[in-house]
């Protein structure tokens, strides 16, 4: 529940995502794979795919979690915030992505139960018929290096942004040649229609 009384639900793997009045309300099914209570302590939300996100948002872009939300050792638990700030333009972005289906990215920072092992989970929120799903795609580890280099990582999403825009060129010059194929093909139909005889006045 949150504070204006508006309740949701989000079953295992699926995530609540509405707005309201334009306040917009979500909530994540999460499972702590982990050996050790984890604790939520912020969270920051930005539309679009992730991989238009190549590091996690600044630590100063997180909100605060005002709710103690405590996730017990290899169990399940949720995560929830809203965005309620009239002036904030992430909310308005947020709520334009909610009405037109566009996915959504949630990164969660959380801790162990002594505020320690800093660590921030992004989440990929993607519409589908009439719920949500959750996908995890990565992990960042504030207070030691990860098991990959930060370098490797960003190595990695480059290198896929640069596939996936030869991908694109590809199709598009493709689909150009394609239509100037149809459209020569056209002209050369027409073009060689043969004219019609006309009869000849002598009759012979």
């Amino acid at each position: 529940m949150f504070m204006e009384g508006n309740w949701v639900s989000a079953p295992g793997g699926r995530a609540a995502v509405e707005h309201i009045d334009g306040l917009a309300y979500l909530a994540i099914s999460l499972r702590n794979v982990g050996s050790g209570i984890a604790v939520c302590q912020g969270w920051a939300i930005r539309p679009d795919l992730s991989l238009n996100y190549p590091t996690h948002a600044p630590l100063e872009d997180f909100h605060l979690q005002s709710r103690d939300l405590y996730i017990p050792a290899g169990d399940i638990g949720m995560w929830q915030g809203a965005l309620r700030n009239p002036d904030d333009p992430v909310r308005a972005e947020v709520v334009d992505a909610i009405n037109v289906g566009q996915p959504i990215t949630v990164e969660l920072l959380y801790s162990d139960q002594v505020g320690l092992q800093r660590t921030i989970s992004r989440f990929g929120l993607t519409p589908t018929n009439d719920s949500w799903l959750v996908g995890l795609n990565r992990h960042w580890y504030l207070d030691w290096d990860g098991p990959r280099p930060e370098s490797l990582t960003l190595a990695a999403a480059e290198a896929i942004r640069r596939d996936q825009e030869a991908a694109t060129e590809r199709r598009a010059a493709e689909e150009s040649e394609r239509a100037a194929a149809d459209t020569s093909g056209s002209v050369n139909a027409e073009g060689s229609r043969s004219e019609p005889q006309q009869a000849d006045p002598t009759g012979m």
